[in-house]
């Protein structure tokens, strides 16, 4: 916009030299007065500082810039995580009032350094449960965030419950809240990182810490809430056990419904297993790829899901061949970026990862394994894509009982470099981020070339 301030200084008229935005909930403008003074004018009224409470609670609680700033699923993730969280404070209150009364807050009989060696031993307990968890199951948290979240959520309630009944077995007290304490630290480690995969999911304006930060300020009010309601509660249900696991069953029925619609509600552009498996199989069937706003919704929630095929990505070369010959006939079959080892036999397959690998190549690799996937167990008849080849090559699987599906792995990479170019631009074109992905390979990595020839 081009401005003369001293031609339009001689028009007494008020003039609106430009308009100014705060996110999409606040706007005004500027004028030019006679005098030439500069005047802001709200849009609507109270523009100039927070019109009502409810600005001023979101501003508060919500991400500078929302709703701008964070993803699409934002706000329904985040009504339901605050229902799962104010269920989880009021059962989590019941389990603190029976752990406490385990261990003998009110009895007269008990002593100071029992109750201590309880509770060191319940923290001991968890502080091994926390090393070992992130240790075995580290590296899988953010390939699954919303299965690891949800199963986080789960296993809180399998131990609240166990505190609740652990005064009724004085004799394993001790051990039951060892137990306890061990499934509720596995829970602080899985339910903490997704947390954070999550809000890296949902920051678009490289403010993650705003966004965790104030997702920490909704969390402290929840609870806040809930210890008030459970100060209303513990009247009630101190010596009322009949009360007490009746509030725990409804609190927990409320909780894990609300955790499962708050993940359910998360819609990720970035493919693990189970949404590229998902988006390969209907792209089979109906030449189309599905957007994440469709394929999210069907991905399994549970972790006991499993692909048929058991798939190793990023292979170390040493796991899959110890023959010369073999390694050979791999590279002269395979991509220039992957290599596939199928076992028909032992329902595996291996992919080596070249050092020079990008995600588009992690991705090609994985779903060529989905491809050999889909001949040994899925109904290739019901495909509109390669049809024909995908019969003709199942049923030389079928044929070939003993072999380690070289001769398929040749055929497969063949009808993938024809349908993988299209199937990649569907990818794009529907949302889908491929620059980075949640496959989980591992890090092996092998250079076979050397001066731009194969080697072995």
């Amino acid at each position: 916009m081009q401005f003369n301030p001293a031609s339009d200084m001689t028009d007494l008229g008020e003039r609106v030299l430009c308009t100014e935005s705060y996110g999409s909930r606040r706007t005004q403008r500027y004028q030019l007065l006679p005098g030439g003074t500069l005047s802001c004018v709200p849009d609507r009224p109270g523009d100039g500082g927070y019109r009502s409470l409810w600005d001023f609670f979101m501003a508060v609680f919500l991400p500078q810039g929302y709703p701008e700033s964070v993803s699409p699923d934002y706000l329904a993730y985040q009504i339901w995580d605050t229902v799962q969280a104010f269920a989880s404070s009021i059962t989590g209150t019941l389990a603190t009032q029976a752990v406490l009364k385990g261990v003998g807050v009110g009895d007269e009989t008990s002593t100071v350094t029992a109750a201590t060696v309880t509770w060191i031993l319940k923290d001991g307990t968890g502080m091994l449960g926390r090393i070992f968890f992130a240790w075995s199951k580290g590296s899988k948290l953010d390939c699954d965030a919303k299965q690891w979240r949800l199963f986080a959520d789960i296993l809180n309630d399998v131990a609240i419950l166990m505190e609740i009944l652990a005064p009724a077995f004085p004799a394993c007290f001790t051990f039951i809240v060892c137990i306890s304490g061990f499934f509720k630290c596995i829970v602080g480690v899985a339910g903490g990182a997704t947390r954070a995969a999550l809000t890296m999911h949902q920051a678009r304006r490289d403010n993650m810490a705003d966004v965790s930060a104030k997702d920490g300020s909704q969390e402290t009010l929840v609870n806040l809430a809930g210890l008030l309601v459970s100060l209303l509660l513990i009247p009630l249900v101190a010596d009322n056990l009949c009360l007490t696991y009746s509030l725990y069953g409804l609190f927990t029925i409320l909780h894990l419904y609300a955790n499962y619609r708050a993940v359910r509600a998360v819609c990720m552009e970035t493919l693990n297993r189970a949404r590229l498996c998902l988006v390969l199989r209907h792209f089979l069937q109906q030449g189309k790829v599905l957007g994440p706003d469709v394929a999210n919704p069907q991905e399994p929630l549970l972790l006991g899901f499993r692909h048929q095929l058991k798939m190793s990505l990023g292979a170390p070369l040493h796991t899959v061949t110890s023959s010369v010959a073999e390694f050979q006939r791999a590279l002269e079959e395979n991509s220039t970026n992957y290599l596939i080892f199928f076992n028909q036999a032992a329902g595996t397959v291996s992919v080596v990862l070249h050092q020079q690998a990008c995600s588009v190549d992690v991705i090609k690799a994985c779903t060529h394994a989905f491809l050999l996937e889909a001949l040994m167990y899925w109904d290739v008849t019901s495909c509109v894509l390669e049809k024909e080849s995908l019969l003709t090559v199942q049923q030389q699987l079928c044929e070939e009982s003993k072999n380690k599906g070289c001769s398929v792995v040749s055929e497969t990479r063949r009808i993938l470099d024809r349908i993988f170019p299209r199937f990649l631009t569907g990818l794009t074109a529907a949302g889908w981020v491929t620059e980075r992905n949640l496959l989980g390979p591992e890090e092996w990595r092998v250079d076979w070339t050397i001066s731009g020839k194969k080697t072995f």
